[in-house]
């Protein structure tokens, strides 16, 4: 690999599938997590690439990609919603630590997603308030995919095309919410991935493509 200062949205890609193929593939090298790499890392960082992913308990970054510590600057939050916070700290980590490569990760069996099509059923009971915050954010996707199949009824929803419909919308809107990760994009030193993460593969699967890769 280059030196950090000279990697490319390409070259960080690469590395990142590579790490996650020895993960799937169970012989993960768990690099840089030893104690010189702590001292190392002690008064300053250079991450490789930033990661906004839900905060799904399986889906644990570093391991999923076989990182070490400071390798990945990580962003969750429950259904991986665009919101103030998210794009600030995404923006802190293209303008400042200069990471060539957001990877936005949505996974299968996303309970987020799964309550968002539950609530658009004819009976469905009232969300805690700041849950339903969250939901709200993938109502959009659930609607687009009641009207392209023709249904009305959200229980006839495969959870799967909902899932990657709303990883799609996460990377519109955080496109549209920031000049500088927009910017960083047209001038070619960022670009932006959006897979979905298969939890019995252990794969992340690219399904959108923002930039060049």
């Amino acid at each position: 690999m280059p030196p950090i200062e000279q990697r490319t949205p390409a070259d960080v890609w690469r590395e990142m599938e590579r790490g996650n193929a020895r993960f799937v593939a169970g012989e993960p090298a768990h690099p840089r997590q030893d104690v010189e790499r702590r001292n190392e890392l002690a008064s300053s960082q250079a991450p490789h690439a930033a990661l906004f992913g839900c905060s799904d308990s399986r889906l644990a970054a570093e391991i999923i990609f076989d990182k070490g510590l400071g390798d990945l600057f990580v962003v969750r939050n429950a259904g991986q919603v665009i919101s103030s916070s998210v794009v600030g700290s995404l923006e802190y980590a293209v303008g400042v630590l200069g990471v060539p490569l957001i990877l936005v990760l949505g996974h299968d069996e996303c309970g987020a997603v799964r309550a968002a099509i539950d609530s658009r059923g004819a009976d469905a009971p009232p969300l805690p308030p700041h849950i339903q915050g969250l939901v709200e954010r993938i109502v959009p996707a659930v609607d687009r995919c009641l009207l392209a199949a023709g249904t009305t009824d959200p229980a006839e929803l495969d959870a799967q095309v909902v899932g990657r419909e709303h990883l799609r919308d996460t990377v519109g809107e955080l496109l549209a919410a920031s000049e500088l990760i927009s910017d960083a994009v047209a001038a070619g030193t960022l670009a932006i991935v959006g897979a979905n993460y298969r939890l019995l593969e252990g794969r992340a699967v690219p399904d959108i493509v923002v930039g060049q890769i």
